[in-house]
């Protein structure tokens, strides 16, 4: 198989799980401000669920964590593209996939 066949299909999955990373931080990040604006609504004290508060902050920490070795993950995975000789060219944008899921931004040179 070609490499820059190989490459794409790596990096469409690079993407796929960036971006999930990210939906999984603002939903955790919303959970955690729904759970403070219902607390509010109710005129509840702000010890109230404040353990459940802590939980997911905790959490929007990990996700924190899970992206930064994402994208040192990403870095690496780009000097190994390098390496073995692929060479690519942006001509778009990222978060437009095509409909293989293969990122519309990378091509191989010509």
């Amino acid at each position: 198989m070609e490499k820059v066949f190989v490459a794409q299909r790596v990096a469409s999955k690079l993407y796929a799980t960036e971006a999930a990373v990210d939906a999984a931080m603002v939903e955790v990040t919303e959970m955690m401000a729904e759970l403070i604006q219902a607390r509010k609504d109710l005129g509840l004290s702000p010890v109230v669920a404040n353990g459940a508060s802590a939980k997911f902050a905790e959490a929007i920490q990990a996700l924190a964590t899970a992206r930064t070795a994402v994208v040192d993950a990403h870095a690496e995975l780009d000097e190994t593209r390098l390496r073995i000789g692929v060479r690519t060219r942006m001509a778009g944008v990222f978060d437009k996939l095509l409909s293989d899921g293969a990122p519309t931004g990378l091509r191989a040179a010509s």
